[in-house]
């Protein structure tokens, strides 16, 4: 994720369009960068959290996420819907967050109003029944504007250049490719994945998954019509059995009927062929702007 912009003059709130009420002492000026006076960059790291610890391992992750106090300091301007970034709090626990009100959402041709927050958390869902950890903790909760998606923020590796990795072929890679397939996601580009320090790789923003047409729009292309590793095959077993108990009960919460079942069905084509799947020509490849 790249860093925002603060909540200046630009910032409104995403029902009435007014500028939010900043807190001044949030945006003190040794804190922060000027560019022409006009665009302000937001230092996550000095967010002051007092004696809170960070979360301690997925308890305290969903705790935080679901109990937590949100104080947002500011907005990703570049962001195609409402997305602001802040802090999330309990008396013990901090952290930075990324939350996405339902009622900031801009309607989209191809996809139901009000839906891109269930569509986030329902990426999550197979996310976690694939055991890759592709997306970080998400939870649907109320906010200061209403129910949203909530998210943990996640600092990439500053010495990965994004447009070098997208191309090798790394396992972390080709499992998203996989994953992608699954949620037959639309933007995945290359500002939605992120490299961790260690070798994990994040990806973010899946507003745009689960439609019932083929919509697959990637940078991640490079495996397609290769044969799918064992790794996948056991996944994509695994998966195809939750999308008929638990793990399809849970997306019926956020999707519709047809959406989940075309979503088995991917599911299902992807263990019949075997192979990464190849761009059909009938929808964009690539994603634009890509990065």
């Amino acid at each position: 994720m790249t860093a925002p912009d603060p909540r200046d003059d630009r910032l409104e709130h995403p029902l009435t369009d007014e500028p939010l009420e900043l807190d001044d002492d949030a945006l003190d000026d040794d804190e922060f960068e000027e560019d022409d006076g006009d665009v302000v960059e937001l230092d996550i790291a000095a967010f002051d959290h007092g004696d809170r610890r960070p979360p301690s391992g997925p308890d305290e992750v969903a705790t935080l996420l679901r109990e937590g106090v949100l104080d947002m300091e500011g907005r990703l301007l570049d962001a195609s819907n409402v997305t602001l970034i802040g802090a999330i709090r309990t008396d013990q626990l901090a952290a930075t967050c990324v939350y996405k009100p339902v009622a900031g959402e801009r309607p989209l041709w191809d996809f139901p109003d009000g839906t891109l927050a269930g569509r986030e958390i329902s990426a999550h869902l197979v996310s976690e029944a694939t055991g890759w950890s592709i997306v970080p903790p998400t939870v649907l909760r109320e906010g200061p504007f209403g129910p949203g998606m909530v998210q943990l923020w996640m600092d990439a590796d500053p010495a990965v250049e994004l447009t070098e990795f997208v191309r090798l072929d790394v396992p972390e890679l080709r499992r998203m490719a996989v994953f992608d397939a699954v949620v037959n996601n639309a933007d995945r580009k290359g500002g939605h994945i992120i490299p961790m320090p260690g070798g994990h790789v994040y990806g973010v923003d899946h507003g745009i998954c689960f439609s019932v047409e083929p919509k697959l729009r990637t940078l991640l292309w490079r495996w397609a019509g290769r044969p799918l590793l064992p790794e996948h095959l056991a996944v994509l077993e695994q998966l195809a059995e939750g999308l008929r108990g638990d793990l399809g009960d849970q997306l019926h919460e956020h999707l519709t009927r047809r959406e989940v079942r075309r979503t088995q069905q991917r599911v299902d084509e992807l263990l019949r062929t075997g192979v990464h799947p190849q761009p059909s020509g009938d929808w964009p490849a690539l994603p634009w702007p890509p990065f």
